[in-house]
């Protein structure tokens, strides 16, 4: 029985190098897939948080709420700012007190090679918020954002004009359950481990 007990353990041991030789693999897999990646830990993952819920936050409360040292949270900001994760610090205004009280999704379907062209002419709209490239039969997703449902529906008519706009189906948004998340995406992530 000791020499299976023995030989249980051998195994158990061998299993162990080989699950961390994997997630060491994967890791590595991932940073090949993707050499952009910028590594954080949790730390940075408990930072960008705090600002994804409130971006005026101020270094010394980030820095009192982390337990950490100021000079240690200026340096990650400035840090994940040089290796570009992050682009600046956002408003996040509440469209429907702004007055555009109409939020609506499209999705578009190109002309080949029509892309930049559609894009820069949806760009210039100020009604249009966002684009996004998509793959699968529709090219782009489009967030809209009007004061009324007719101002809507004479958005959606000046968009279908636009040279290139082949089809375009669009849904409206009826609430928001979930805002963007951003810190959300790293707190599975192999590289969010502690610095």
């Amino acid at each position: 029985m000791r020499g299976a007990e023995r030989e249980g353990q051998l195994l158990s041991s061998e299993l162990s190098g080989w699950v961390n030789l994997m997630v060491q693999t994967s890791s590595e897999v991932s940073n090949m897939m993707n050499p952009n990646r910028v590594a954080v830990d949790r730390l940075d993952v408990e930072l960008l948080g705090i600002l994804t819920r409130d971006a005026r936050t101020g270094v010394v409360e980030l820095a009192s709420k982390l337990g950490v040292a100021r000079n240690t949270v200026q340096s990650r900001l400035r840090r994940m700012e040089t290796e570009g994760l992050l682009h600046g610090y956002r408003l996040d205004v509440d469209l429907e007190r702004a007055g555009a009280a109409v939020l609506a999704f499209m999705a578009v379907e190109l002309v080949q090679g029509r892309q930049r062209h559609v894009i820069r002419e949806m760009s210039a709209l100020p009604e249009v918020l966002e684009i996004n490239t998509t793959t699968g039969r529709e090219d782009l997703l489009v967030r809209l954002a009007t004061e009324s449902h007719a101002g809507l529906q004479e958005l959606i008519e000046r968009l279908l004009s636009i040279s290139g706009v082949t089809r375009a189906t669009t849904s409206l948004a009826l609430s928001n359950p979930l805002a963007i998340a951003f810190n959300r995406c790293w707190r599975r992530s192999p590289r969010a481990r502690d610095g």
